[in-house]
């Protein structure tokens, strides 16, 4: 069986940087870095990253890590986790990364050197020291999970939503109206959860037999600002859109408010449907259509899936795929008032009872 020793003997180099490759690699100099990897590579080297996990001691401390502290996208989901970090002894820190790298490692570090216990992801951003095990066909080098959003790491387990089930929800909902020229307004296309909700716009529009104009595709960052900038561009083309799907409430209620100053009505000349049902959008004027994500589950889900990690249980699913559901409002639908909002989607039985 291949040991450090054996690993640190062929990079020539001394067991506390091989040791240091695998936990902390920022600190070590690239070129020890590479012949580590290049030995580990060659003899086949696998360490075992949960057994070094639960050898190490517990601070009973998880780190939730969010791009944007300000995004009220994410106050329910950091909520549940709390409440079940709470009941299972854990503290949680609040970790804001601004889509920055140095920013997410300085928080994975904690992990590494044992000042904290492991990760919860809200974002798409992977700590460095988990692509240089990817590179390296290691183990994950840390604990960690991804919430909300979808990476293509095998790192880690996955709590989401169906976000290109949810797009054609959205977009069919339009065309049932009588919607025909569809416009989107995406979030970031370097992130894969954009990509899939666009994805499935496109879907739709194909299943419908409607035509795909990429005149009607404009990209923005899920702020109101963006919204906003991203919906006059639409209303300046030569052929205006009947109804727009927002991958974002934040950016729908921008849309809204460039459609009104426009002089033009919603959903009379243009329907607006959104994305997270954030609790404000039942209040804008019209009140806005939306896909509801189960923020509470996810946050929950998350939670038990990292403390089953940490304890070294098996995952019954190392993605969890939770329901959205679509909130019809005035925003979409003209005519008498609605009836009231329906409830919201009750957490679904624990899916992890088995990690308890």
């Amino acid at each position: 069986m291949v040991t450090i020793r054996d690993i640190a003997r062929r990079a020539g180099v001394s067991i506390t940087t091989v040791s240091r490759t695998l936990r902390e690699p920022a600190v070590v100099r690239p070129d020890k870095r590479e012949r580590v990897h290049q030995a580990i590579a060659e003899m086949n080297y696998v360490p075992n990253a949960i057994a070094q996990q639960l050898r190490r001691p517990r601070h009973e401390t998880v780190i939730v890590i969010v791009p944007a502290i300000d995004n009220p996208f994410f106050a329910d989901i950091v909520q549940n986790i709390e409440l079940v970090a709470h009941e299972r002894g854990y503290r949680v820190l609040i970790g804001e990364t601004q889509s920055r790298q140095d920013r997410l490692d300085h928080y994975a570090d904690m992990v590494t050197t044992r000042l904290a216990d492991g990760l919860i992801l809200l974002g798409a951003l992977l700590p460095s020291q988990m692509r240089d095990a990817r590179t390296a066909g290691l183990p994950a080098p840390l604990p960690l999970v991804f919430a909300c959003e979808r990476s293509d790491s095998a790192y880690g387990p996955h709590v989401v939503i169906d976000n290109h089930g949810a797009a054609r929800t959205a977009v069919a909902h339009l065309i049932a109206t009588g919607c025909r020229r569809i416009a989107t307004i995406t979030g970031p296309l370097d992130n894969l959860l954009c990509q899939d909700r666009l994805a499935g716009y496109r879907a739709e529009l194909a299943a419908a037999g409607l035509p795909q104009d990429p005149a009607l595709v404009a990209e923005g960052d899920f702020s109101l600002g963006s919204g906003r900038a991203a919906m006059l561009r639409l209303l300046a083309g030569a052929d205006r859109p009947d109804a727009v799907f927002c991958a974002s409430d934040q950016m729908a209620i921008g849309a809204l408010q460039a459609i009104a100053a426009a002089g033009l009505a919603v959903p009379g000349d243009i329907a607006v449907v959104g994305f997270d049902d954030l609790p404000f959008g039942a209040f804008t004027v019209p009140p806005l259509t939306t896909i509801r994500q189960p923020t509470a589950a996810i946050g929950a889900t998350a939670m038990r899936m990292l403390d089953a990690l940490l304890h070294g249980r098996d995952l019954p699913e190392r993605t969890v795929v939770l329901p959205h559901q679509l909130v019809v409002r005035a925003s979409s639908v003209a005519g008498p008032p609605l009836a009231p909002d329906p409830p919201a989607q009750p957490e679904p039985p624990d899916r992890q009872e088995t990690l308890a």
